[in-house]
């Protein structure tokens, strides 16, 4: 079998091109000339700045969840995490993560398990802005269906899980290391050594929980960032002559999020056109599949442009390539001798003591 069969990438694409495809097969050259003919374009320049928005605050809020451990510049987190972002892109799945992962370890010399902690970090924030959007629309008297309502309890029940073990994993974390001292030490020597490492490592990540300053600063951070994705979205309902208030704009955003949660294609082309098709058909029957469809299309363009720009501009100035960050080298180093040499290293220590 060909190597390239083999790759996720690969068969992402096909699945991005199948939905492509089913939705845009129905569109005729006369629909488009017709859209194009209404278009305001006046009203693309403000969804191109809110686009841009979104990259400032989301590079600005990875740089305040690090900075308690390291400080770089705003200038140069904006256009790092655009290129982390453009990595995802072109990776379905998680592997697109894992290789955003690596690109932040290697560029700020950070260790691969602090850099997924802020990862982390990003998803918990992320979802606690998209809920207090969801408390908005249900303020609002919005009644999403019932299976969009069991994935909002979902997310709810995970993020208030995840915050309480990320507080007792900081509360506690002597008690953890001495409990695990105690069992696994002895019997499990690899197995203590590489979690006592992960969770040193991961601690020093979430150690800006402790700060309620930094707390509520990288909360406002994603709020923005949410708030600017929200008025791209109206300013293209704008754009393109929807006659649709900001709650639906609210409504198309929180809705596609649940839908798309779990990336298939890289950059979720396809499944992302089809949420925004699917939602515009579902709760707004006034407007045409047509233009549902292409609304969708160039909403997503809108989405990438900013990072492409930011992330190619970064990537050309470190003269990297996206096929350097090669995915598998992360599960190459994990059996490196320097990892072997500081398993080693910490255990010497611990007898000391």
């Amino acid at each position: 079998m060909p190597g390239f069969l083999k790759k996720k990438q690969f068969w992402g694409s096909i699945i991005a091109l199948l939905l492509l495809a089913f939705i845009l097969k129905d569109i005729r050259y006369e629909d488009i000339r017709a859209l194009a003919d209404r278009v305001n374009l006046y009203f693309l320049i403000p969804c191109l700045m809110a686009q841009f928005l979104i990259l400032l605050f989301k590079g600005w809020r990875w740089r305040t969840i690090i900075e308690r451990i390291k400080r770089i510049k705003l200038r140069r987190a904006i256009p790092l995490f655009a290129a982390g972002q453009v990595i995802n892109i072109f990776m379905p799945a998680l592997t697109g993560q894992v290789g955003r992962l690596l690109l932040f370890a290697r560029k700020e010399e950070l260790s691969k398990t602090f850099v997924f902690s802020t990862i982390v970090l990003e998803v918990l924030f992320d979802a606690m802005s998209l809920l207090l959007f969801i408390v908005v629309l249900s303020a609002a008297s919005f009644v999403f269906p019932p299976e969009y309502r069991q994935v909002g309890f979902i997310i709810a029940i995970a993020t208030v899980s995840l915050l309480i073990f990320l507080y007792l994993f900081l509360h506690f974390q002597d008690a953890f290391g001495s409990f695990g001292r105690r069992v696994f030490r002895g019997r499990w020597p690899g197995f203590y050594i590489t979690v006592k490492k992960f969770s040193r490592s991961f601690t020093r990540g979430i150690t800006m929980l402790r700060s309620t300053q930094y707390f509520f600063k990288t909360l406002s951070l994603s709020v923005a960032a949410w708030v600017s994705q929200l008025l791209v979205v109206y300013s293209l309902f704008q754009a393109f002559g929807f006659d649709l208030p900001l709650v639906a704009a609210m409504v198309l955003m929180v809705v596609n999020t649940l839908a798309i949660m779990v990336p298939i294609t890289p950059g979720n082309a396809g499944t992302f056109e089809l949420a925004v098709l699917a939602t515009l058909s579902l709760f707004f029957r006034g407007i045409g599949k047509t233009d549902a469809a292409l609304f969708g299309l160039a909403l997503h363009i809108f989405d990438i442009i900013p990072m492409f720009v930011m992330g190619y501009f970064f990537l050309h100035i470190e003269k990297m390539t996206i096929k350097e960050i090669d995915v598998e080298e992360a599960e190459q180093e994990k059996e490196g001798i320097m990892d072997r040499m500081e398993a080693g290293e910490m255990v010497a220590e611990e007898d000391k003591v």
